[in-house]
């Protein structure tokens, strides 16, 4: 078959050698027809009419080479050039192929590997440069930015802690953590020596400490007396009420910031409102909101070599009893006591701690304990917002049994981790409601394990007291910058 101009061409790298025989042969048969017809035009004349049924027969053939017959050689060369330049897909000059309109230069190349070559080319010069038009793209961040080095080595950040927690203010301070080592944090200088006052860029205050017993505030910066060895500080008067220590207290050193910790709820967090405002730059807690936030517990991807295996938690055949509850406070005040009362109803709770009807906890421990139960009632001393402690992150995860938690609402909690880790008394009408859901699932296994998917994803961080938050304060300070900051009403924030 020969194609047309509208045919198919059976291939476009040798469709021009194709034309151009067709072409030449067209020309002469053209040239040898003249010369007969002048010799003998009675002859052509006789020949039309024994040639009639020949055309009919090859129509088609001579209808495509009558329109060759009229061009030129050089016509056809042009015809021939301009095909591969159409199947390109693009006109490469102004006359639609001007590139191969001679041979010499950069003219028709003689072989398809050489056609192949320069599509390659300008395929390759086209990605480049839709590559150059790209943005650069984001490079990954392994936490908080932090801030630009500088030309000589980084000064490290001072943290003085003013009291250890929980601990009478003479007893002497336990060594600080290594905060490089603990948490991959880098450039900690932690202090517990107050003659250090000066040096500190952040004082870090505990506040049961800090309201619990005589005020004990660092003095103002302009009323430090220099003894024998350096300069000393000069511990307020007994007498000297809160407010008035924040109104002599006004000078610190330069930068200096001070950090209000705390770690209870507001219902347990007496004398917030004697705190005057603006006398901390930042806050610390297990609030999302703080300044600095450092949650009770949380989840993390195991993406770790060092990450707890799987199967940390008990077995299910060795999960003899049903409900556990361990508490160290008991009133009969709070919502989680009247709730167990109702529940205990329903359903048998075995419960552990020094106070109420429980018993002491085995030898074994309190995490080795829980791990034997299927449930464990995960109930906070009061509900706030984001107040989700150690009985829910370490008694029950950490454990290895399912919470049933009494808190924050279940929005609050699904902030933390996912929706199917738990389950919430605001879920069920009642507590015997409740009950009875928690005999279902102890009589369906494979229901019950489904609370255990997300550790297929995640494993359990426990906060460290009080080497966390100390250095997470130490870190706040690097990322931080110069940016002026004070918590003008305590209270108000950390009530709501």
């Amino acid at each position: 078959m020969v194609a047309g101009r509208d045919g198919a061409a059976p291939g476009w790298a040798a469709r021009p050698a194709h034309l151009a025989l067709v072409a030449r042969s067209a020309g002469t048969r053209g040239e040898e027809s003249h010369t007969r017809e002048l010799r003998d035009s009675g002859t052509a004349l006789s020949r039309s009419r024994v040639s009639g049924e020949r055309q009919r027969r090859a129509e088609p053939q001579r209808h495509h080479e009558s329109e060759l017959c009229c061009s030129t050689p050089a016509d056809a060369r042009r015809e021939a050039a301009a095909v591969p330049a159409r199947a390109m897909g693009a006109p490469w000059g102004p006359a639609g192929g001007w590139l191969f309109a001679r041979r010499g230069g950069l003219g028709l190349p003689r072989s398809a590997p050489a056609l192949v070559a320069v599509g390659l080319l300008c395929t390759a010069l086209a990605a480049y440069y839709c590559w150059r038009q790209l943005p650069p793209l984001p490079r990954p961040s392994s936490g908080p930015p932090l801030p630009r080095p500088s030309s000589g080595p980084r000064r490290p950040v001072g943290v003085l802690l003013w009291w250890e927690p929980f601990t009478r203010r003479e007893s002497r301070a336990k060594r600080p953590p290594d905060c490089w080592l603990r948490f991959n944090i880098s450039g900690c200088r932690l202090l517990t020596d107050r003659a250090a006052y000066a040096e500190a860029q952040a004082v870090l205050f505990h506040h049961r400490d800090l309201v619990k017993g005589p005020p004990d505030w660092p003095p103002p910066w302009d009323v430090q007396v220099r003894g024998a060895e350096g300069p000393e500080l000069r511990v307020l008067d007994k007498g000297v009420a809160a407010a008035e220590a924040l109104a002599i207290s006004g000078l610190r050193p330069p930068g200096q910031r001070w950090v209000w910790m705390n770690f209870e709820s507001p219902s347990h967090s007496p004398g917030l409102r004697s705190l005057a405002g603006n006398l901390f730059n930042w806050t610390v807690s297990y609030r999302a909101d703080s300044d600095v936030f450092v949650p009770y517990g949380s989840l993390y991807p195991r993406t770790h070599p060092s990450d707890p295996p799987l199967g940390l938690a008990a077995p299910l055949a060795r999960k003899r009893g049903l409900v556990a509850w361990v508490v160290s406070n008991w009133d009969e005040r709070q919502a989680r006591v009247r709730y167990y009362h109702q529940l205990s109803q329903h359903v048998a709770v075995d419960v552990f701690g020094r106070s109420g009807p429980g018993r002491p906890v085995p030898n074994i421990g309190l995490l080795h304990t829980v791990a034997r139960y299927k449930f464990y009632l995960a109930f906070e001393n009061s509900q706030h917002l984001d107040y989700i402690t150690e009985k829910f992150w370490r008694n029950a995860l950490l454990a290895g049994s399912v919470p049933v938690v009494l808190g924050p609402k279940r929005a609050n909690y699904e902030r933390f981790l996912p929706r199917g880790a738990f389950i919430h008394v605001d879920d069920f009408p009642s507590a015997s409601s409740l009950a009875a859901y928690l005999l279902f699932l102890d009589r369906n296994p494979s229901v019950y394990r489904r609370y255990f998917n997300w550790r297929r994803s995640f494993a359990v961080h426990i906060i460290s007291f009080w080497d966390e938050p100390w250095c997470r304060v130490c870190q706040a300070v690097q990322t931080a910058g110069d940016r002026p900051k004070s918590i003008r009403n305590l209270a108000h924030w950390f009530e709501r």
